[in-house]
């Protein structure tokens, strides 16, 4: 009797959890499904990039995933019973109701209106696919003159004021940002960060919190108008609200909350990487939602899996920081070098070959999503029957 591994979501994290899975484990022994709603994977790294006219290369999952033994099944997740150990799809033939033994969440997030008025009905967003390519055809629509703000001074907000600003130099882009510009960079990083901005002709209004979004402008705290014939919107990520419909213990933002394995606290039977697990760094501090977290969180996940199922010995590699990588376009890069709980330190690169470094790190995150085997050995491991059909019988604790 195979072991039912279900993984929800086929962004960056849980198509490596997936592959790595299926490299792990035999497949006589497992059954390995990935459901996701489209047919290709999304780098939503690039997602600036997209809404800025760039053409992405096709990353088809019948391509990315031929010959794993991983099971694409292309479906809208409606539902997750931890109780029962279901999930609820619905597909082109509709709906339909699916067994695990094991779960991986990875459904991630999407874009956070913050509850300020106006910003659902005006604002565009680039945290996926769909969103991105609105922008694309708003942007394109645009005549020359016509003012973009971007709202949002974190790394998105960065990216997508440059992006849009070096490809279309007749706007008149802008960025509102709540404190001031790159506030949590080193010294060289915000100096590099104005010289950028000030190259390409950004406008920066700092200290400036949008309280309002309308369809010519947005309205800051202080009462200030700013003209915006289009507003992007990129002041952080909301988690996919199934979760928190479940009796998974979640965070008040809908987080699964998981230990160092990435296994829920409340149903030892789910695992959650990405966006939408609450998971603890160094220093004690939560993982921030982002590509550096969740590809670790995803080889944990994964590792951790494995190892129970076969009798192995569970990871211990704890999640740690390295540094921030910006794009400032195509032709300028900053990277902020941190300490393991993501707090700048002194030493910073610029340029032109920060901007390659970025682009390296973007062409890893995919090559990762299709190879993820790395630290693996190429023998996979056997699942004991014990073990196989425990996960049917495993209840969340009192």
């Amino acid at each position: 009797m195979q072991h039912r591994i279900i993984v929800l979501g086929a962004g960056y994290t849980g198509a490596i959890a997936a592959g790595r899975l299926a490299k792990r484990l035999r497949r006589e022994d497992v059954a390995i499904t990935l459901v996701n709603a489209e047919p290709d994977f999304v780098e939503r790294v690039r997602m600036h990039q997209l809404a800025a006219g760039q053409d992405l290369k096709p990353r088809p999952f019948s391509e990315m995933l031929a010959g794993t033994g991983v099971d694409l099944r292309l479906a809208k997740v409606t539902d997750v019973d931890v109780d029962a150990m279901t999930v609820a799809v619905i597909d082109a033939n509709g709906a339909e109701e699916l067994a695990y033994d094991t779960l991986v969440y990875a459904l991630g997030s999407g874009w956070n209106a913050q509850g300020v008025p106006g910003t659902a009905e005006h604002a565009y967003e680039i945290a996926g696919r769909p969103g991105a390519l609105r922008l694309r055809e708003r942007l394109a629509r645009l005549d020359a003159g016509q003012t973009v703000v971007v709202v949002g001074g974190g790394l998105t907000g960065l990216e997508a004021a440059t992006e849009i600003a070096e490809a279309r130099p007749d706007l008149d882009v802008a960025l509102a940002a709540r404190g001031e510009l790159g506030d949590w960079l080193a010294p060289k990083g915000r100096e590099h960060l104005r010289k950028v901005f000030g190259k390409l002709g950004i406008t920066v209004h700092e200290h400036a919190a949008v309280t309002g979004v309308e369809a010519d402008r947005v309205t800051t705290a202080d009462g200030k108008a700013i003209p915006a014939a289009v507003t992007v919107w990129t002041t952080g990520f909301a988690v996919h609200p199934i979760a928190k419909a479940t009796t998974l213990e979640v965070t008040g933002t809908g987080q699964i909350v998981v230990d160092g394995t990435m296994r829920s606290v409340s149903h030892p039977d789910v695992y959650a990487v990405g966006d939408a697990a609450m998971a603890m760094g160094p220093g004690d501090k939560p993982l921030r939602m982002s590509c550096a977290s969740g590809t670790p969180a995803a080889w944990q996940a994964a590792d951790a899996i494995a190892a129970r199922l076969t009798g192995g010995k569970l990871p211990n590699a704890p999640i740690r920081y390295f540094n921030q990588c910006i794009s400032l376009g195509r032709k300028e890069g900053l990277i902020q070098y941190v300490t393991a709980d993501d707090r700048a330190v002194q030493a910073v690169l610029t340029g032109r070959l920060a901007a390659v470094y970025k682009e390296l790190v973007c062409k890893g995150a995919a090559w990762g999503v299709a190879n993820p085997t790395l630290g693996l050995p190429t023998r996979r491991r056997r699942v004991t029957r014990e073990r196989a059909t425990a996960g049917s019988a495993v209840k969340a604790p009192a």
